[in-house]
């Protein structure tokens, strides 16, 4: 009887409670969209790169290791001599290697050296590989491939010039060679967009009249001459590493970071992609706040449309009363009616999050590198929903108590 009652009455106000399932479904889009957009930033962070297991440079902290190899922020204390290299990867545990090289740019943007397996072996947000948008990976020594970032950004093509400068921020250039641009590769939403890469053999090249870091007077080397020189890479920045067995990463990361012939670290990506969220995780502490505070207000909200919504009731109330309902029917019919707007609520906030991203998926993912993914709520989720309906009905309480005592003073006649 009680929830028939309930559906007659919401019947009858139909289009007050039609806008307020409206404005409540709204709200919780929009909380259920930060929640998505705050998981997604986080999970597309920590998956910038994927199937890595070790990180290997100088010995310094594992999140300036992180910042200068994969973000390409920062600079390594020092570099790896090229016989330490060749040391590590001879070893049974390792299955690939990649060497990289970092020191030089162009108008701001980290020229990275390293070899094809950089492109067989960098994964991203869990098993996504590298893919050439235009043209090819580098062949000859002075070919470039450009993240999708700096080609849009400066507006480069396949077989544009390119110029590269010394250090990050010098007034040298090493215009004696000029590079040419072959690949283009598709967005990936990393730091990959936003790097120049080369062969290791190029660094060395445009390095070969250079001495402890400064240009050597009047020497300039013809290319024809560089080209038959042997461009042997003396030493590297940092090398990512895949080890055959997961069972070994530990004691394989113990060895490097004993290693005797010079100070070496290997980090695990993974715990320092975390430790590095857990600093630079702002964002998402602040998108949490605005969470709660959206859920807060659509209650709010909800308890002051309800209390307006009294004044037109009161009249149906005294009837109630008149008629022997006991107050438990009175503040059962208000609560039911919470519960049910509540959950059509969130059964329409549900269906238009899904059409809103079903539209701005491409956008987001394009734009910020951000994949927010369409799939069905998680656990935590399912809770957050069944705790806005216990929430709603608890603050439909407040004017539950009010209507009663309305009724009870009313009496059959409404004072206006």
């Amino acid at each position: 009887m009680l929830l028939k009652l309930t559906l007659n009455s919401l019947y009858a106000r139909l289009l007050t409670v039609s806008m307020t399932i409206f404005a409540i479904s709204l709200s919780l889009m929009l909380y259920l969209s930060v929640e998505k957009l705050r998981s997604s930033a986080y999970t597309s962070f920590t998956n910038t790169v994927s199937q890595t297991d070790l990180i290997v440079g100088s010995k310094t902290g594992s999140v300036q290791l992180l910042l200068y190899s994969i973000f390409r922020i920062g600079n390594a204390t020092n570099n790896i001599t090229w016989e330490s290299y060749q040391d590590i990867i001879e070893k049974d545990e390792v299955e690939w290697a990649v060497p990289i090289s970092l020191g030089d740019s162009h108008k701001g943007y980290r020229v990275m050296g390293t070899n094809k397996e950089f492109f067989k072996h960098y994964k991203y947000r869990g098993n996504k590989s590298l893919v050439i948008k235009d043209g090819k990976y580098f062949s000859d020594l002075y070919d470039v491939v450009l993240g999708f970032g700096v080609a849009e950004k400066l507006d480069y093509q396949i077989n544009s010039s390119i110029i590269v400068s010394h250090g990050l921020k010098s007034f040298t250039d090493h215009d004696d060679q000029p590079f040419k641009v072959s690949g283009i590769l598709a967005k990936t939403g990393t730091p990959v967009d936003n790097t120049i890469i080369v062969s290791l053999k190029a660094i060395e090249a445009i390095h070969v009249d250079w001495s402890s870091g400064a240009k050597i007077p009047g020497q300039v080397t013809p290319i024809d001459e560089i080209r038959k020189m042997d461009l042997a890479t003396s030493n590297i920045t940092a090398v990512l590493l895949g080890v055959n067995s997961k069972l070994k990463i530990f004691q394989f990361q113990r060895w490097i970071n004993e290693y005797p012939e010079e100070a070496l670290i290997a980090i695990l990506p993974g715990v320092a992609l975390q430790e590095l969220w857990r600093i630079v995780g702002v964002v998402e502490n602040i998108l949490l706040g605005i969470s709660f505070v959206v859920i807060l207000t659509t209650l709010m909200g909800m308890a002051a449309i309800v209390l307006s919504s009294l004044n037109e009731r009161r009249r149906e109330m005294a009837i109630w009363r008149a008629m022997g309902a006991s107050p438990k029917i009175v503040i059962g019919l208000l609560m039911l009616e919470a519960l049910i707007i509540s959950s059509v609520s969130i059964f329409f906030s549900t269906i238009l999050l899904f059409i809103l991203l079903y539209f701005l998926q491409p956008w987001i993912d394009t734009t910020y590198g951000i994949l927010v993914t369409v799939e069905m709520f998680s656990l935590s989720d399912i809770y957050i929903f069944i705790l806005f309906i216990f929430a709603a009905m608890f603050v439909s309480l407040i004017p539950a108590l009010r209507a009663y005592w309305f009724s009870i003073n009313d009496g059959m006649t409404v004072k206006i």
